[in-house]
């Protein structure tokens, strides 16, 4: 996925979840923050942010906040999408030139089964499957961790995506993690344990987990490689 007029910034502060000012070819700016979760661990105050120019003639900033170069001491600092729209996206394309079930026949974004919404629906013949996507954004360690903020949604998902296997359909969670460097992909269960118990739970029942990083680049994200998952509970 590819993104439009890109200009870099300096990040200030984040008053809520939904703004953040910057400053900017030298003036300080409002942002919409394309992320509402915290981030804290990202938008640190005087990091360097990426902003793309916004298409929502509607709304009163002028730059979406969609990229963060995170400092790391004694390591090379890692650009990182934050951009909450860009998993959806970037895993679509990848979808449809075959990344998870090869030649597919349909690709369809948000289909409903049961009381979710997945976020795909892939078919080849007479394989059927339900993808929901997941951008991590929380790295410790080398680790990227998901979540970073408690997620009854997450947890309402893998379930859902059990009943779908016992129907006799293909089901993936497919976590995006958006940044290249990290070594291994583990739920957060210091910060949500129902989730990582239930993605546990799932991967018992027939659910497949897949992690990969992103390559990341200031004004595009894309899905790279896969990455090793530890579901914990040891």
């Amino acid at each position: 996925m590819q993104y439009d007029q890109v200009a870099e910034a300096v990040f200030l502060e984040r008053p809520n979840r939904f703004i953040a000012w910057v400053r900017l070819a030298g003036k300080e700016e409002i942002v919409h923050v394309k992320n509402t979760g915290r981030c804290r661990e990202l938008l640190v105050p005087g990091c360097r942010v990426y902003l793309a120019k916004g298409s929502n003639p509607a709304r009163k900033t002028r730059y979406d906040l969609i990229a963060v170069e995170k400092k790391r001491e004694g390591k090379t600092s890692l650009l990182i999408n934050m951009d909450a729209q860009a998993p959806n996206a970037a895993v679509g394309e990848f979808l449809a030139a075959g990344g998870v079930i090869p030649a597919p026949d349909e690709v369809k974004a948000e289909v409903r089964f049961g009381e979710s919404r997945f976020d795909f629906y892939v078919r080849k013949g007479n394989r059927r499957a339900f993808v929901e996507v997941k951008g991590v954004t929380l790295e410790k360690d080398g680790a990227a961790l998901f979540p970073d903020a408690p997620t009854l949604r997450g947890v309402k998902h893998l379930n859902e995506l059990t009943g779908a296997v016992r129907e006799g359909y293909e089901a993936y969670v497919f976590f995006l993690i958006q940044m290249k460097g990290v070594e291994v992909f583990r739920p957060n269960d210091a910060m949500h344990p129902a989730f990582g118990a239930a993605l546990r739970k799932a991967m018992q029942s027939g659910v497949k987990i897949l992690a990969y990083d992103a390559a990341v680049t200031a004004d595009s994200m894309r899905v790279c490689d896969p990455v090793s998952v530890d579901p914990g509970g040891k």
